[in-house]
């Protein structure tokens, strides 16, 4: 029934002009989007920042622009660093959320087991036993381990040992010692 690979229905050079008109078409969109975009950013602009008219102005006039203009650069900053702070904390909680997803994944795999025969006495005794005489059990099975004294050198007084050896009794101490 299937005699190989299918034929497309568009011949090779028919395909080739569809993706260039393709191309182009995309081209031209993404042209006028960065120009729509770009009209957009200055009639924002426009709206919240219009051009000023300081000539003819007076010092106080001047001073409480100034101040008008400084009100609105701390609403900005406010705004903008309430932005920053929602942003940290809603990135903070997207990483925590995925951590959980990747714990429960990691706890979700669980290798095989082998099957392990058992007899029925061994069956049986694993039933009646209770963990806490188990438990017990295996710490009267320990070995224990006894630590030996170490020996200890009784430390004569070296003045004795010096008078000891001076003279010809030290000497034939030293003889008889090497005999």
């Amino acid at each position: 029934m299937s005699e190989g690979p299918k034929k497309s229905k568009y011949s090779a050079t028919r395909r080739q002009l569809l993706k260039s008109k393709l191309l182009v078409k995309a081209t031209s969109m993404l042209v006028a989007e960065s120009e729509q975009r770009k009209c957009e950013r200055e009639s924002a602009l426009k709206e919240r920042a219009p051009p000023l008219n300081l000539s003819g102005l007076s010092v106080q006039e001047l001073q409480e622009i100034c101040k008008d203009l400084h009100r609105k650069i701390e609403i900005t900053d406010e705004a903008r660093y309430d932005l920053e702070v929602k942003v940290d904390k809603n990135g903070k909680e997207i990483q925590s959320l995925m951590q959980k997803i990747s714990e429960m994944k990691g706890s979700m795999t669980r290798t095989k087991l082998k099957r392990v025969k058992k007899s029925a006495d061994a069956m049986l005794d694993a039933l009646t036993e209770s963990k806490i005489s188990s438990k017990a059990d295996f710490k009267a099975n320990l070995k224990t381990v006894k630590k030996e004294e170490e020996k200890k050198e009784e430390v004569a007084d070296w003045r004795k040992n010096v008078e000891a050896m001076s003279g010809m009794e030290g000497r034939k101490k030293l003889f008889d010692a090497g005999q």
